[in-house]
């Protein structure tokens, strides 16, 4: 037998027998869910969809920023 598909069938013949371990790991993914939720909203706001109007604006605008040289970068030259 191919070890992949005894691999798969192991996994899924325990994922079947399990009673208290699914509902754990249905805990753990809707607080994942929960937790990448509010980091996306808190810590990754869409700024340039509220600073600029249209793809090309945002476009030239994140071409300037990474074309723009740090301070550290002039110093050097």
């Amino acid at each position: 037998m191919n070890p992949l598909i005894s691999i798969i069938r192991f996994y899924i013949d325990g994922f079947r027998s399990m009673t208290l371990g699914k509902t754990l790991w249905k805990l753990i993914l809707i607080k994942m869910a929960i937790l990448f939720f509010v980091l996306k909203l808190v810590f990754f706001p869409n700024i340039l969809k509220s600073k600029f109007d249209t793809d090309a604006e945002r476009g030239s605008f994140v071409m300037e920023q990474i074309l723009i040289q740090s301070p550290s970068e002039r110093s050097r030259h």
